[in-house]
């Protein structure tokens, strides 16, 4: 959609944690950036709420699991998660934490993607995000629900004042693709 409306808006793309991101915004080295949810205030810094993804369990199909995954049910399960430096992985770990289980992972790294491929290669299962508008994982993976569920909540950030054109249309689309 931004290309069609506005072609000479080019956007890089870059995948840094929420941290990285909001230091780049207050840096003035990034534009805009998408970050999980809660976040202090940060000086010079806008963040609003944008939307929210369920976590699911991305578990290799070859595996037994129930149609619902409980934290009891996981933690007994060689883990794939996101390392200790994201929100996601604080998040999963009161998930866990909640039921009495503090399983460690056999594998932590902060590349979704790349968690995904080691689902489907059988090393472990693992809690991600699943949003809406991305296809579905590889033939080798299966999705389930959790309960309790878990949420993760994304707000979009950007420098508090002026913002120039080229980013107010790109925050624009971004408002129009929110699924809140």
């Amino acid at each position: 959609m931004l290309r069609q409306q506005h072609p000479a808006i080019d956007i890089q793309i870059a995948v840094l944690t929420s941290q990285e991101t909001l230091s780049r915004l207050a840096d003035g080295t990034l534009d805009i950036g998408l970050v999980a949810l809660p976040q202090p205030p940060v000086a010079g810094l806008v963040i609003k709420p944008w939307r929210r993804d369920p976590v699911m369990a991305f578990v290799p199909a070859h595996w037994q699991c129930p149609a619902r995954v409980t934290p009891e049910w996981l933690a007994a399960q060689p883990l794939i998660l996101n390392d200790a430096t994201t929100r996601l992985s604080r998040q999963t770990a009161e998930w866990f934490a909640a039921a009495g289980h503090h399983p460690a992972p056999r594998i932590q790294l902060n590349y979704n993607d790349a968690i995904k491929s080691l689902v489907a290669a059988g090393y472990g299962a693992a809690l991600l995000p699943h949003e809406a508008t991305t296809p579905l994982p590889d033939k080798r993976v299966v999705m389930r629900a959790l309960r309790p569920a878990l949420w993760r909540r994304l707000g979009i950030a950007h420098r508090a004042g002026y913002v120039e054109r080229s980013t107010q249309h790109v925050l624009d689309v971004l408002w129009d693709l929110r699924l809140v």
